[in-house]
């Protein structure tokens, strides 16, 4: 299974949005991780890095992100790990949700859950 890591510089708005996807997300793991690590707005490489290893379940882990800082991290911590994990290019809440639905395909790759994410840039909502 494809698990999911949410990074966000807001502690409150990673677990929002992990709140929301959790709805589809079946038995997908979804972690949220936020924050400079004293409660201000950041990222932080080994927080991302421990949900990275949190999130993975055996086929790797797909990472969605909010801000510039938060991707350069998030790289950091994927260069860390051991876990095969991967960044979207993605809104973060609209991938988010495409992910999670995506991830409870007994089929989903990596590949096919970063993909879904993606898609995410082309919903209208208007």
């Amino acid at each position: 299974m494809v698990g999911l890591v949410v990074v966000s510089h807001s502690e409150r708005a990673a677990e929002g949005i992990v709140e929301i996807a959790a709805e589809m997300a079946g038995d997908t793991a979804i972690e949220a991780v936020g924050g400079d690590g004293s409660g201000g707005i950041g990222t932080v490489p080994d927080a991302i890095g421990d949900a990275i290893e949190a999130a993975a379940d055996g086929d790797g882990v797909v990472v969605l992100v909010d801000l510039g800082s938060a991707v350069m991290n998030a790289d950091v911590a994927i260069e860390l790990s051991d876990v095969k994990a991967v960044i979207a290019d993605a809104p973060v809440l609209e991938g988010t949700v495409n992910a999670a639905v995506a991830a409870t395909d007994p089929s989903a790759t990596l590949d096919s859950v970063r993909e879904q994410a993606e898609a995410a840039r082309d919903i209208e909502k208007l």
